[in-house]
């Protein structure tokens, strides 16, 4: 047991966000040999349960709720945890360390961990359906049969993956997009026309370069003056940290809670998952990353900073995510956006089997995948992890620096 877990100074942590992140933190407290109260608050009224699958099997029909659970319930148990489910934290009193709880409570904390995730966001009026609970993924499902007409506003990776899931059920599939390329500012524009190349291919009406104006029963209205009609539209546009409650106690928030590099927000309170925006010296910058491997890892390195306080350690993972899409497996390494570059590195996107390597600056920042197994990725990752720079991980300089011919597989210009 480490000396911070029998520090009598720590008693209650409290835990606002019963999801990945959340769940981790009081895991590692656990292990770490904490024994004094921990309190777990989540808005929904499930055990903690796992997202990505919403958008994929469970929309698809392959999974019912009953696989989802992060643990099984007598695992939660042995947590020994104050849980308090299908409550929402309203508020925070930071000179105080006491938080607000819309059952009226008032629930103290030596330390307090801020994994309240985020919301879907929504456009003018609210309609249209979301995706982001168990609930809004049977609600639409119950929705999805063959021949019914599906309008998805946004083609990030939700909105892909949930147009993909709709086409394999016999649904025709619209979707509408306002970037000219899908994805291009986070992925780069050749990787974005090689996933809406396979969207295009299995039947789906992608429409790019166009907002849309108003959500209506029976489908949208497009700036351009057109109309897609629907039986169902997905909102699929983005998400907004749940910070409201953070803010109200003076927090400083920007785009998420927002962090140091030990994930610390102020004394006594730190952020986990999609919520927090935290200074990752590994790349030099602040970011704030929704993927639920992520959640994972930076609920672990709290609890093992709030155990260990003479010695914290900066946060500084290499951030991971996957999609899939029809038959097509993407995985992604390292921090992709603002790229300066994109390389081709290996296999050849018309098949879509490659591997593009992203750069920034000097920096080998990140790696994306498509069609080739979790292996190929592992070299790339470890080059990220060490601060690689692009010609000792790629070989050859950024694109537009002169040198000896060599030979490039390809370049993209600047996304």
């Amino acid at each position: 047991m480490s000396d911070a877990a029998r520090d009598p100074a720590v008693r209650d942590v409290v835990v606002v966000g019963a999801s990945a992140g959340g769940l981790a933190t009081a895991e590692g407290l656990r292990r770490g040999g904490f024994t004094g109260r921990i309190t777990l608050v989540g808005a929904e009224p499930h055990l903690p349960y796992d997202r990505p699958p919403l958008s994929k099997q469970v929309l698809a029909g392959e999974w019912e709720p009953d696989r989802l659970p992060l643990r099984p319930d007598a695992d939660i148990e042995a947590l020994n945890l104050d849980l308090r489910l299908g409550v929402t934290a309203t508020g925070v009193d930071p000179r105080a360390r006491t938080v607000a709880l819309d059952t009226g409570e008032e629930v103290g904390y030596d330390a307090l961990v801020a994994a309240t995730g985020v919301s879907p966001r929504r456009l003018p009026g609210g309609g249209g359906h979301v995706l982001r609970d168990l609930e809004d993924a049977l609600a639409l499902r119950d929705r999805l049969r063959p021949g019914r007409r599906l309008a998805v506003v946004g083609a990030g990776f939700l909105g892909a993956e949930a147009a993909a899931v709709a086409r394999g059920l016999g649904c025709e599939v619209t979707v509408v997009e306002p970037a000219p390329v899908p994805l291009a500012h986070a992925v780069g524009a050749q990787v974005g026309q090689v996933l809406t190349q396979a969207h295009r291919e299995r039947g789906v009406d992608l429409r790019t370069g166009v907002g849309v104006t108003q959500v209506y029963d029976g489908g949208l209205e497009l700036a351009d003056g057109t109309t897609v009609e629907a039986d169902d539209v997905l909102v699929a546009v983005g998400s907004v940290p749940n910070t409201g409650w953070l803010e109200l106690g003076g927090l400083p928030v920007a785009d998420g809670l927002v962090c140091d590099e030990y994930c610390a927000a102020a004394p006594g309170v730190y952020g986990v998952g999609d919520v927090a925006r935290w200074d990752n010296p590994l790349f030099g910058t602040s970011m704030r990353i929704e993927h639920r491997t992520h959640a994972g890892e930076q609920g672990l390195a709290v609890a093992r900073n709030l155990l260990n306080p003479d010695e914290p350690r900066p946060f500084a993972p290499v951030p991971y995510f996957w999609s899939d899409q029809y038959d097509m497996k993407i995985q992604a390494y390292g921090y992709l956006r603002g790229h300066d570059e994109v390389r081709i590195v290996e296999g050849d996107p018309a098949e879509r089997r490659f591997l593009a390597a992203y750069r920034t600056g000097d920096r080998l920042v990140g790696v994306l995948a498509i069609g080739l197994p979790p292996r190929a990725l592992r070299p790339w990752r470890r080059h990220i992890a060490a601060g690689a720079t692009w010609y000792d991980a790629v070989g050859d300089p950024p694109a537009g620096e002169t040198t000896e011919p060599r030979e490039v597989v390809s370049d993209v210009a600047p996304a």
